[in-house]
């Protein structure tokens, strides 16, 4: 992360990553490097990224999550002009509805004839493994 303009975060939300953005990791950041969180809100402790910002140690953030949700009136986050908010919209695309009900309707065809299923989720683990 010490040569990374830009650090998006697209990884599941897990005992592992729960708080794993912190103070500590935003030191190894390089300086003005921007941060985005299109993930879950906990991978990233938030009065840590926000001191990050406040600091210039963060360059910048785009978060379509928060630590807790809905984000409180109170936060900081919505006064810093280095950081853009999104109201937790993106994975929308004009297709993801079509797109649901495809991945459905193929999985419950292999149910029914007793195929593997596709994306199955590691309960442990927390998402779908190969």
């Amino acid at each position: 992360m010490t040569q990374s303009d830009i650090v998006i975060l697209c990884i599941p939300l897990t005992d592992v990553t729960r708080g794993m953005f912190d103070a500590a990791i935003f030191s190894r950041f390089k300086r003005g490097a921007i941060l985005i969180n299109v993930a879950r809100g906990p991978i990233v402790v938030e009065a840590d990224m926000i001191a990050a910002l406040r600091s210039g140690q963060l360059g910048g953030a785009g978060v379509d999550v928060t630590e807790h949700e809905p984000l409180s009136v109170e936060s900081p986050l919505w006064d810093l002009p280095n950081v853009i908010i999104t109201p937790h919209v993106g994975g929308q695309s004009a297709r993801r509805a079509d797109d649901m009900t495809d991945f459905f309707c193929e999985n419950l065809c292999r149910y029914l004839a007793r195929r593997p299923l596709k994306n199955l989720v590691d309960k442990q683990l927390g998402y779908p493994t190969p």
